[in-house]
Parts: structure tokens; C-alpha cells; sequence
């Protein structure tokens, strides 16, 4: 497997399709004496779901001002980290995804190490990003991939169809 930049040439891969993943619990976050802590919350068999984001359509073109990073095997890309710059002095990882068949076999920690590095390399302090409660998975992967929870948002869902989510935000740190 190899992690590269994408550049125009491969403007196309940037466009890998989302995959189903399971809602199979919720990480439970609590700020205290000014710690955060978490707590893991499962699901039962009968409340376990499985949910696709629509696909995005990125334009290479006109998104000049994100960084597209590949997971490349056999000159397939298989996985794909989208970092911006925003307010703060991180590189926001603003979209991470890695096809259904390859997940459990290292291609989003190496994504993230690549994008840790890149965001070092340019001077950034680390990179954040955000997850909904309810995708337990992908908030234990950032955890595991050692980030650090840095807030909650429990308003961003309140007046759409997704009401009762909450955005995690994680911080990963120099």
C-alpha cells in the first residue's frame, strides 16, 4: 500500500464512493474538574443500524485550497483523507474514508499518520476533526489513532431529522 498526495492527474480518485458502516453504540463524553472523559455506550442487537453519507462529488478544481491524500493499492485508491485549513491553527481533517473491504487493515491509521505528518511538516500543530456520538467506531479509531477529545456541539443536529447527535471534536497535538 502507498499513501500519496493526489495531484490533478489522479483528480478523479478523490471521488471514492461511501460505504455503509454500523451505528452500533455511542461514545458518552463528560467534561469534569477540566478533563474530558468518555464512556462507551452499546446499542442491543435490535437498535444496531447501518448508515451510508451521500456521496460528495468533489471537484478538484475548485477545492484548491484542500489536501487530498490517497491510499493507494495496485493503483487503486482505496482510501482518502481531505485536510483544510479553518479558524484554528490545525489542519482540519475535514473527510476520511476507506473502502468497506479494506477497513481493519491499517489504511486509516496510515492516513492519519500521513496527514500528521504533512500537517507537522507544514508548520501546523496537528490536525482535529469531527465525528457524531453515534458512530462509536469511528470516534474509537480517532482515540485509538491518538487524539484527544477537545469539545462537544450537542445544538448542531437539534432542528434537523438527525436531532439527539452530538459532533465530538477531537485534537491531535504535536
Amino acid at each position: 500500500m502507498e499513501i500519496n498526495l493526489i495531484d490533478i492527474k489522479h483528480a478523479n480518485d478523490i471521488n471514492i464512493p461511501n460505504e455503509p458502516f454500523l451505528l452500533r453504540g455511542k461514545l458518552i463524553v463528560e467534561f469534569k474538574n477540566n478533563v474530558w472523559s468518555h464512556k462507551e455506550l452499546l446499542f442491543k442487537n435490535g437498535e444496531i443500524k447501518e448508515m451510508t453519507f451521500p456521496n460528495e462529488n468533489y471537484d478538484f478544481n475548485e477545492m484548491k485550497d484542500y489536501i487530498f491524500i490517497g491510499a493507494y493499492e495496485n493503483n487503486t485508491c482505496i482510501g482518502l483523507a481531505i485536510l483544510t485549513e479553518t479558524f484554528n491553527s490545525c489542519l482540519f481533517l475535514y473527510d476520511l474514508k476507506v473502502n468497506k473491504l479494506m477497513r481493519g487493515k491499517g489504511v486509516g491509521k496510515k492516513l492519519i499518520d500521513y496527514s500528521y505528518k504533512y500537517a507537522l511538516d507544514h508548520k501546523y500543530p496537528g490536525l482535529f476533526t469531527i465525528a457524531q456520538d453515534n458512530n462509536l467506531d469511528a470516534c474509537l479509531f480517532y482515540l485509538a489513532c491518538d487524539f484527544e477529545i477537545g469539545g462537544i456541539d450537542t445544538k448542531s443536529y437539534e432542528k434537523t431529522k438527525q436531532k439527539g447527535k452530538y459532533d465530538i471534536y477531537f485534537y491531535k497535538y504535536q
